[in-house]
């Protein structure tokens, strides 16, 4: 059963990963092979697919991509998504260039982004993968809709997984509703 809200579904739901990747290499070039995979696996334009796909299954609407290769390595990519369009396309992709200040304006409800952090002992052969990904929304779409294909869409060692519900709204009596969906 839906609930008939007064006003405006202000909770907030985040579901936020870290995923880890560790990798030991004898030489340099092993080394350098590993943080090329890495690079090239989880690339802006493969993390954009990737985050698109989530924004399907969530039954969100995109309305700004912005992505962002690094170098020497690394990726950035940012959706801002609605849960409704009205039947206007409104998805804008941009690639940014490295500016020493970026300011990002969140014009409407939700945003999904990620970011990777391949590195390297400079000694040692230890390689490490770090991918950080947030899936926040409010109103009725719940990020919890992503879970298994987020968790299949990264060959991780070691995952954290944190969901949170923030806020609260009302239904149309005025009772306080802290949590407007199931846990499947």
């Amino acid at each position: 059963m839906k609930i008939k809200l007064h006003g405006f579904n202000n909770l907030t739901k985040t579901l936020s990963f870290c995923m880890y990747d560790i990798c030991y290499t004898k030489t340099v070039s092993d080394r350098n092979a590993y943080i090329a995979y890495i690079d090239e696996q989880y690339n802006a334009e493969r993390l954009t697919q990737i985050l698109k796909k989530v924004t399907a299954i969530i039954g969100a609407n995109i309305l700004s991509i912005a992505n962002q290769d690094y170098e020497p390595q690394g990726a950035s990519v940012t959706l801002l998504v609605c849960e409704e369009t009205n039947g206007t396309p409104l998805q804008k992709e941009q690639t940014s260039t490295l500016e020493p200040e970026v300011i990002l304006a969140h014009l409407d409800k939700s945003h999904i982004s990620v970011h990777t952090y391949p590195e390297y002992h400079p000694h040692n052969g230890v390689c490490t993968f770090r991918a950080d990904i947030d899936v926040s929304t409010c109103g009725q779409i719940s990020p919890l809709k992503a879970l298994n294909f987020l968790i299949n869409s990264f060959d991780a060692d070691i995952m954290t997984i944190d969901y949170r519900v923030r806020g609260f709204t009302r239904d149309i009596s005025g009772r306080k509703i802290f949590i407007d969906h199931k846990f499947i």
